[in-house]
């Protein structure tokens, strides 16, 4: 049974590489193209930063998160366009989305979801609470997050597959093993039959500061073992480093405690209401 189990996990990995590869390549060339254009555009957003901000944590790209938090600390973008950014950040969701195949209309529901909860969130944020923006200090974006741009688009992308690959075949391997071990049923009821304890603990899993989250909250999705409700919530509060960073650059640590409220809070929020209205992506 164990050699089954390694085996099928890793042929249905492995059957993943291709598409990785190729998806890691465009998003590392549009980076190099249009990364720092983003980042410019964001410092120069003003009120309309939450939008710009939802819209554009989208694209999954080294540091873009980093970048907000680096802005925020400095002020120069506010608290709502910060919240904007880390709540339609998806890390590794999109890639692994297309890899697997998952279809137009589903990659199409999960993002609009989640810009429309960043956007809103955003404004809803800088409305009620506008700040006085302090003295600029532009810190280096890069400077916290190790994401390898100066290897060019080919390394980088190699990079990339061969982490995300080593998470998707371990995910896999544990999966399998479970469901080996107690049965499909029976995982899969862990979770999916508990409509608000599924966000709850998805949208802890979320702040894991890495891309490991959002690739075991994605892969539980494929498998059917997390519902949409739990894959929302994951997927909203996980900003990759973004939030790691922040800890480190803003001195304000109330401040940070009660970002990290809001996105937990928005992130649960979502994902039950996502349950309740009978969404399936």
């Amino acid at each position: 049974m164990l050699v089954d189990i390694v085996a099928d996990s890793f042929i249905d990995s492995v059957k993943l590489l291709p598409f990785l590869f190729l998806t890691y390549l465009a998003m590392e060339f549009l980076e190099h193209k249009a990364g720092e254009k983003m980042q410019t555009v964001i410092r120069r957003a003003g009120k309309s930063g939450p939008f710009l901000g939802g819209v554009l944590g989208l694209f999954p790209q080294c540091g873009f998160s980093t970048a907000a938090s680096n802005l925020y600390a400095g002020r120069i973008i506010t608290l709502g366009t910060l919240l904007a950014v880390y709540l339609s950040t998806s890390d590794e969701m999109l890639p692994i989305m297309i890899s697997a195949n998952a279809g137009v209309r589903t990659i199409g529901l999960i993002l609009a979801v989640k810009v429309a909860a960043a956007v809103l969130t955003g404004f809803a944020v800088d409305c009620i609470c506008r700040k006085n923006r302090e003295e600029m200090r532009i810190e280096h974006l890069c400077e916290h997050h190790h994401c390898h741009c100066e290897d060019g688009i080919w390394r980088s992308a190699l990079r990339h597959t061969a982490e995300i690959f080593f998470y998707i075949l371990l995910v896999t391997l544990v999966l399998n093993g479970l469901i080996a071990w107690i049965g499909e049923d029976a995982l899969s009821g862990v979770i999916l039959d508990r409509p608000v304890i599924g966000p709850l603990i998805a949208g802890l899993a979320g702040f894991i500061p890495n891309c490991a989250a959002s690739v075991v909250i994605t892969q539980l999705y494929l498998d059917h073992v997390l519902g949409p409700g739990a894959l929302m919530a994951g997927l909203l509060t996980g900003t990759g480093v973004g939030y790691l960073v922040l800890l480190r650059v803003n001195d304000d640590h109330r401040e940070n405690i009660r970002i990290a409220g809001i996105l937990y809070a928005v992130g649960v929020a979502a994902g039950i209401l996502t349950e309740l209205s009978g969404i399936v992506f």
